[in-house]
């Protein structure tokens, strides 16, 4: 898969089938676009942009995204794609008028055959252009317009606000299903104040970055290290209210690894959700809980999970 970060596209991809969007997740309504894109058997591209504009109209939203970039372009080359357009959406680009995008952007940059767009797409400075717009210029630039219906679980639609719904209530397992794959955060492990080692229990803290903030509490978790072996664990993710603490972390401790994992990449996956945070009267009372959490996980670990 080419990922290009700029408009200058190789000759081989004109003409081919794209699809434009944020693709948050890459989840299932994604993929049932991507499946009829890929059904005119021509090569198939993502237009997509960073960061995501919701993020950039509003600065106050820090944990949104359901994956990183590494991890959004894996899931794409995943699921077939043959090239990436990410283009950096920042004031100038924002100001870009809905005609122009399709002139300037999809016409006379990108040049495709097919575009694929969901039902509720909108582009173009302050959101005017729509699929109806679109349609209209469908002739005029060459390309043929496909609307592809949302893809829908038990008669809703599947969306990335939905998941990301179902992430902060603590329904991973439905997220996970509507993903079709088991949900990650990703990161470097950073230095802790070394608590969960104090109460025996060696832990990695990793930065949340942007991410969707999922309910806090504990899980079991799958961690794969430097994107090698994968290993079972317990995730805890929260405030640390048993000792006053006021930002919300991940921390992790893996089963069977006591070496120290300082800047090393790993990947936890969030396999079930096991309870929710709480803050306990004392050091031993918190204790006793971790030791009941580290056996619920173990056994919320059974089987494989899909990445």
């Amino acid at each position: 898969m080419k990922i290009f970060n700029n408009f200058k596209i190789s000759k081989k991809f004109k003409r081919s089938s794209l699809a434009v969007g944020n693709f948050d997740g890459v989840h299932k309504g994604h993929q049932k676009v991507f499946k009829y894109a890929k059904s005119k058997k021509s090569k198939f591209g993502i237009l997509t942009f960073s960061p995501l504009p919701v993020m950039f109209f509003n600065k106050k939203i820090k944990n949104y995204r359901l994956a990183s970039e590494d991890e959004k372009f894996r899931l794409l080359k995943k699921f077939g794609v043959d090239f990436v357009v990410n283009i950096k959406f920042n004031k100038t680009f924002s100001k870009i008028t809905a005609e122009n995008f399709i002139k300037n952007i999809i016409y006379k940059k990108i040049n495709p055959k097919n575009v694929f767009v969901s039902n509720n797409f909108k582009f173009g400075n302050k959101r005017a252009g729509n699929v109806k717009l679109l349609k209209k210029f469908e002739n005029k630039y060459d390309y043929r317009l496909f609307k592809i219906n949302p893809y829908k679980y038990k008669k809703k639609i599947v969306s990335s606000t939905r998941i990301r719904k179902f992430l902060q209530s603590g329904n991973i397992k439905l997220a996970n299903k509507l993903l079709s794959r088991t949900w990650l955060i990703d990161g470097i492990v950073i230095k802790g104040k070394k608590i969960g080692r104090k109460l025996g229990y060696r832990t990695c803290n990793i930065n949340i970055k942007n991410y969707v903030l999922p309910k806090s509490g504990i899980y079991a978790v799958r961690v794969m290290i430097e994107n090698t072996k994968m290993y079972q664990g317990v995730a805890y993710l929260g405030s640390r209210p048993t000792f006053s603490g006021k930002e919300i972390f991940l921390e992790i401790n893996i089963f069977g690894i006591k070496k120290n994992l300082y800047r090393k990449k790993l990947r936890v996956y969030f396999v079930k959700f096991i309870r929710i945070d709480k803050k306990f009267q004392s050091s031993l009372a918190l204790v006793k809980q971790m030791n009941k959490d580290v056996i619920l996980a173990k056994k919320g670990l059974k089987g494989n999970i899909l990445i």
